[in-house]
C-alpha cells in the first residue's frame, strides 16, 4: 500500500464568482459565508491511497486508488469522505478536488445537496460526469458523514431493512476455468445466494464452458448473473445470451457499450433475461434516458461515479417511478448501508477481497459485516469507515 501526506488545508481567499456563483443559496462560490454564525466550510484536505489488490482484476488492474477527502468546519468538526477510482485519473480528480472544488467549497454551509448542485454548475465545463463527479463524490460523502452526527448513515436516510443478500462477483475473465470453478467453490462455501462472474472472451464457446461450469458448482437453486463489461455489440450480445440461455440467467449486465441507450433498449425487447446497467452512467440524465428508453430492467449506479450519496438518492426515486430497482455497485461499506435504506428489495454486491476492510484500508470496527450470505450495518455515527493511517 502506499499513500502520500495529506494536501494543504485551511481558509482561502476570496475569488470571483464563475458563471453560476450567484445561482443556490447559502455562500456563493468562493465568496463570503451566508448565514451568519452557522458553520460553514472552512478547510478540504486530500490523501491519496493507493492499494494492492489480492486478487488483480487483470494485467491493468493491479491496485485501486483512494482519495480520501476531509471537511473542516468553523465550529471545528470533521468530516470525511472518499473518492475512488480502480485505473486511471486518481491524480486528476485529487487536482479538481485540491483546487477547483477547495476554492468553491469554502464558505459553503455544509448542507450536502445545496452543495453538490452548486459544485456540479461551478465543474460544468469541465463536463457533466466523469472525472468530475468522481471528484464530487470525495466532498458529498464527507458532507453526508458530517449530516448523519452520531447516527448512522442507514438511520439518517431511513432504514427500511436490517439486512439484504450479497452477492459474491469476481473480476474474474483472465482467470482459467480452475481458478473461476475454486472462486465459485469459495462464494458457494460463503453462503452468497447469488454469484456473478464474467463473459465476453473472444470465443463464445469459452463462455459457455465457464458459465456451465460454475452453474455446476454453485447447484440450481443460487442465482447466476453475467457480466460482459461492455465487450459485446448488439448481434454477438443476441448469439450470447441465446446460447447461455440453458443456465438460467438472473440477469445479464452491461452487454453493450454503456451509452448504446438505443442497442441496449433493442436488446431487452427481444431477450427474456434482464438487462442490468448503469455502473458506467455518471448522471441523473444518463439514467433518465436508460429508463425512458426502457432500456433496462435494473440500474446499478456507483456511489463515487454519479457523484455520492446526493445524486444516487435521485437516480434512485427516478428508478423508482419506473419501477426498476436500485442494485448499488460495488463498495460495499457504503453501498450496503444504502442497499438497507432504498426503497425497492436489492443485493449488495461484495467483489472477492476487494472491500475496504480487505484491503486494509479502514480499521475495525468496519461499518458493515457480511455474514452467510447477508450483509448488516454496524454500531457507528457518520458513515463508519474509520481510515487507518497511510
Amino acid at each position: 500500500m502506499t499513500g502520500d501526506a495529506p494536501s494543504g488545508s485551511g481558509t482561502q481567499p476570496d475569488g470571483p464568482d464563475g458563471p453560476d456563483g450567484g445561482a443556490g443559496t447559502g455562500a456563493p462560490v468562493g465568496g463570503t459565508p451566508a448565514g451568519g454564525g452557522r458553520p460553514v466550510v472552512t478547510g478540504l484536505s486530500t490523501t491519496l491511497r493507493t492499494v494492492a489488490l489480492p486478487r488483480p482484476w487483470g494485467p491493468d488492474v493491479p491496485a485501486n486508488h483512494v482519495i480520501v477527502v476531509e471537511l473542516t468546519l468553523s465550529d471545528g468538526r470533521t468530516g470525511r469522505g472518499f473518492s475512488w477510482t480502480p485505473q486511471i485519473g486518481a491524480h486528476a480528480v485529487r487536482a479538481l478536488l485540491d483546487h477547483e472544488i477547495r476554492e468553491a467549497v469554502i464558505g459553503c454551509e455544509p448542507h450536502p445537496e445545496v452543495v453538490w448542485d452548486r459544485l456540479w454548475r461551478h465543474l460544468r465545463e469541465a463536463g457533466g460526469g466523469g472525472l468530475t463527479t468522481i471528484a464530487l463524490a470525495g466532498v458529498d460523502l464527507a458532507l453526508w458523514d458530517l449530516r448523519c452526527g452520531p447516527g448512522g448513515l442507514v438511520e439518517t436516510l431511513g432504514r427500511r431493512r436490517d439486512s439484504v443478500p450479497v452477492y459474491g462477483s469476481g473480476v474474474n475473465l483472465h482467470y482459467s476455468l480452475e481458478e473461476l470453478v475454486a472462486q465459485a467453490r469459495r462464494w458457494r462455501a460463503a453462503g452468497h445466494p447469488a454469484v456473478k462472474v464474467k463473459v465476453g472472451r473472444d470465443a463464445l464457446r469459452e463462455d459457455v464452458a465457464r458459465v456451465a461450469a460454475v452453474r455446476e458448482v454453485i447447484g440450481p437453486d443460487t442465482l447466476l448473473m453475467v457480466d460482459a463489461n461492455q465487450r459485446w455489440d448488439l448481434p454477438r450480445a443476441r448469439r450470447a445470451i441465446a446460447a447461455l440461455s440453458d443456465y438460467d440467467l438472473h440477469w445479464v449486465e452491461e452487454p453493450l457499450p454503456a451509452d448504446d441507450v438505443t442497442g441496449q433498449a433493442r436488446l431487452r425487447s427481444c431477450v427474456d433475461v434482464p438487462i442490468a446497467v448503469g455502473e458506467s452512467a455518471y448522471s441523473i440524465h444518463d439514467f433518465r434516458d436508460l429508463l425512458a428508453a426502457g432500456a433496462c430492467d435494473i440500474v446499478q449506479p456507483n456511489v463515487v461515479r454519479v457523484g455520492g450519496i446526493t445524486p444516487l438518492l435521485r437516480i434512485t426515486e427516478l428508478a423508482r417511478a419506473f419501477g426498476v430497482p436500485v442494485y448499488p455497485h460495488l463498495l460495499p461499506e457504503i453501498s450496503g448501508q444504502l442497499a438497507l435504506a432504498l426503497p425497492l428489495p436489492c443485493m449488495a454486491e461484495e467483489v472477492e477481497d476487494a472491500s475496504f476492510a480487505a484491503l486494509g484500508l479502514i480499521d475495525e470496527p468496519y461499518p458493515v459485516s457480511v455474514k452467510a450470505g447477508e450483509l448488516r450495518a454496524g454500531d457507528h455515527h457518520g458513515l463508519g469507515l474509520n481510515w487507518r493511517a497511510p
